[in-house]
Formats: structure tokens, C-alpha cells, sequence
């Protein structure tokens, strides 16, 4: 199992910087055709944007960290661990319930799309935005995990380490120790 992660895990980091590179060589594309050849491509605005839409639903869904989001845990950290767990089962709940209970109002309208084409490279606008159901489904996913993770283990407090930041402070040196 550790081995289908890494797996996984370097596999994702590989296409999200595939896909990177790919808006960054288009990006340059670009600029060479507008300021070089004097003829803009129209097509290249519109790969990038394709490929940062998609970059960040496939880097949201596969490769960031739980570690890594932005969170607001003042509180939930001053909580005694029987609060911690309640909260962090309640959260877990919610967020893969929030994700199930919209998919199918958001993959009809995904689906919808598919009679309308991007403008210049003529892609079914429904592959375009098939990424956020990728997504939802993952995060849903990920979050039912975490949800039997916390019942079993208890909440995770390592998710909420700040990185090169010492929980503890240093202890005071007295008498000749000091500097």
C-alpha cells in the first residue's frame, strides 16, 4: 500500500508539473508570436487558461497536502482532544457531504457544456470543465478517508504544524550556559 502511494503521489506531482510546463511553453509561445512575429496565436491565451483551470483542480484534488491549506484553527487547537475529534469528524462530514450532495446538479451542468466549444480550439467545453468533477469526486473521497481515519486514530494534529516552527520554546539557559 505505502508503494501505490508514493507511487501516486510522485505520479500526480509529475503531471501537475507536466502541466506547468506546458502553460509555461505556451505562455512563451505567446510572446514570441505577439512581439516577434507580430502575429499573436489565439489559441495560446486560451491553452493557458485551460491548463491553469485544470492545474489547479488536479493540484487541489491530488497533490496538496492537508498540511497545506489555509486554515483558521485557532480555536480547535485550544480545544481539549474530545472536542478536537468532534470537530474534525464534523468537518470531514460536512465537506464530503457538501461534495456528494452537489456532483449531480454540478456534472449536468458539466454535461450541458458539451454543446458549447471553446473558441479557438474548438474543445467540447464539457472536457474543459470535466476537471471539477475529477475534483469533487477526490476531495469527497479524501474526505470520507479522513472521516474513518479520525474515528480510528483520533484527530490529526499534525496537520496543523507550522513548518520550521517549534511548538515549544527553547529552554532558558542560567549562570555560565548562557550566551
Amino acid at each position: 500500500m505505502d508503494n501505490f502511494k508514493k507511487w501516486f503521489i510522485h505520479g500526480s506531482e509529475f503531471i501537475a508539473a507536466g502541466m506547468l510546463a506546458a502553460m509555461f511553453l505556451t505562455f512563451l509561445l505567446q510572446i514570441f508570436s505577439r512581439y516577434v512575429l507580430l502575429t499573436p496565436f489565439g489559441w495560446t491565451l486560451e491553452l493557458c487558461l485551460t491548463l491553469w483551470i485544470w492545474l489547479v483542480f488536479f493540484g487541489n484534488a491530488f497533490v496538496v497536502r492537508e498540511r497545506d491549506h489555509v486554515t483558521f484553527d485557532i480555536f480547535y487547537l485550544m480545544a481539549p482532544s474530545r472536542v478536537r475529534r468532534f470537530l474534525a469528524l464534523i468537518s470531514a462530514a460536512a465537506i464530503a457531504g457538501g461534495m456528494i450532495w452537489a456532483f449531480l446538479p454540478t456534472w449536468d451542468y458539466i454535461d450541458w457544456m458539451k454543446i458549447r466549444k471553446s473558441a479557438t480550439l474548438k474543445i467540447p467545453l464539457r472536457t474543459v470543465f470535466s476537471i471539477y468533477a475529477i475534483f469533487m469526486i477526490a476531495v469527497a473521497a479524501r474526505y470520507i478517508w479522513r472521516f474513518i481515519d479520525i474515528l480510528r486514530n483520533g484527530p490529526p494534529d499534525s496537520d496543523h504544524d507550522i513548518p520550521g516552527h517549534e511548538p515549544e520554546l527553547p529552554a532558558i539557559r542560567h549562570g555560565e550556559d548562557a550566551i
